[in-house]
C-alpha cells in the first residue's frame, strides 16, 4: 500500500514539475500564432465531457452514482483479489 502511495506522490510532483515547466515557457513565448492556438486549444477543453459522450456512458455512470448514493460500493483491496489474476 505504502508503495501505491509514493507512486502516486511521485506521479502528481511529476506533473507539478511539467506544470511549472509550461508556466515558464509560455511566460516567455512571444509567438502569436502559437499562443492563439493554445488558447483555443484551451477553449476547446472547456467544452463539457458530459455532451460528448454516448448515451450508454451516461446511463453507466448514473447508475454508478446512484449505486455510490445508495451505498453499494466494492472496496479497491476486494475488487484487486477479484482481478488479480488478469492483472
Amino acid at each position: 500500500m505504502s508503495n501505491e502511495i509514493c507512486d502516486f506522490e511521485i506521479m502528481d510532483i511529476n506533473l507539478q514539475n511539467k506544470k511549472i515547466e509550461l508556466i515558464q515557457w509560455l511566460s516567455t513565448l512571444n509567438d502569436k500564432f502559437l499562443i492563439d492556438k493554445l488558447m483555443k486549444l484551451r477553449e476547446k477543453e472547456k467544452i463539457d465531457w458530459w455532451n460528448k459522450i454516448s448515451a450508454a456512458e451516461k446511463k453507466s455512470i448514473e447508475k454508478g452514482i446512484k449505486d455510490t448514493d445508495n451505498g453499494n460500493l466494492t472496496s479497491h483491496s476486494n475488487v484487486k483479489k477479484v482481478y488479480e489474476k488478469w492483472l
